[in-house]
């Protein structure tokens, strides 16, 4: 197995603390709701209130905090707006943050998977056109083999009203079973 760079390390850690720290914790409740308006304030933007989804802005302020620039990764309230600039560094060839198609790309530790919300069932080809869609994504902090086979263990933000973690399940290559419900888009490489 790859050892993660320094950089997938600390991101890893970052989201394991946070989930750690307020896993059980609703998000209208103290002190979850304070650091949810961190984390908007702290990228610079302004801070709406909780009931606003909040899952991109958590992975962007998660990114920074592991030592990315704003010239490395697109901080954004929206996850298209960063998997848009990931598409278009993989497709330049360009950039630490690459987004790949699921059937090509196994995620590792430190790489952040997209996928539908609200009954969607956008596509990698769709991301790749689109700055603004509804979607979800969430950091991959481990990844392994259990009674039930392979997969990547992702941590995300707004998930439950919380920040939880999630299976998603891998082949034998460690690329993404594609699932029915909120189908996956894409993953965003990490090279960083």
């Amino acid at each position: 197995m790859e050892t993660p760079s320094l950089f997938a390390s600390q991101l890893a850690n970052i989201a394991k603390d946070q989930h750690f720290r307020f896993h059980q914790i609703d998000e209208n409740d103290f002190p979850l709701s304070d650091q949810i308006k961190h984390y908007w304030l702290d990228l610079g933007f302004d801070f709406p209130g909780v009931e606003e989804a909040w899952s991109a802005v958590f992975v962007s302020w998660c990114v920074k905090q592991a030592g990315a620039s704003i010239n490395e990764f697109k901080f954004a309230s929206g996850h298209a707006k960063f998997v848009y600039k990931a598409i278009e560094n993989q497709t330049g060839n360009t950039g630490v943050f690459r987004a790949r198609k699921i059937n090509e790309y196994a995620p590792k530790i430190g790489d952040i998977i997209q996928n539908n919300r609200g009954g969607n069932s956008f596509d990698y080809a769709y991301a790749s056109a689109h700055r603004d869609y509804p979607s979800h994504s969430a950091i991959v902090v481990e990844t392994g083999v259990d009674s039930n086979g392979r997969y990547a263990l992702t941590i995300g933000g707004n998930e439950s009203d919380s920040i939880r973690s999630k299976i998603v399940r891998v082949d034998n290559k460690g690329l993404i079973i594609q699932r029915i419900k909120s189908p996956f888009i894409c993953v965003i490489q990490n090279l960083k």
